[in-house]
């Protein structure tokens, strides 16, 4: 990680799943990414991301990105 920050970037694509009624198969899918690299994604282990990923991830969800990036400062 970037000695820099002093923080990270955590994905919450489980909540809008669940506000979605959708399963992580489904988005996957709709995504034409491979379930591992949606797992990377979800988990937060991801080094980085498309815009057009998190456009196209915000466009299936009908989502802001902001309802699925959060900022977490190291404590």
């Amino acid at each position: 990680m970037d000695e820099d920050v002093n923080g990270r970037i955590i994905f919450n694509i489980d909540v809008m799943l669940a506000k979605r009624k959708m399963s992580l198969t489904e988005l996957s899918e709709k995504m034409g990414i491979t379930m591992a690299n949606m797992s990377i994604l979800k988990t937060g282990k991801a080094k980085a991301i498309k815009v057009s990923t998190l456009a196209k991830l915000c466009d299936i969800l009908d989502c802001q990105p902001a309802d699925i990036l959060e900022f977490e400062r190291d404590k």
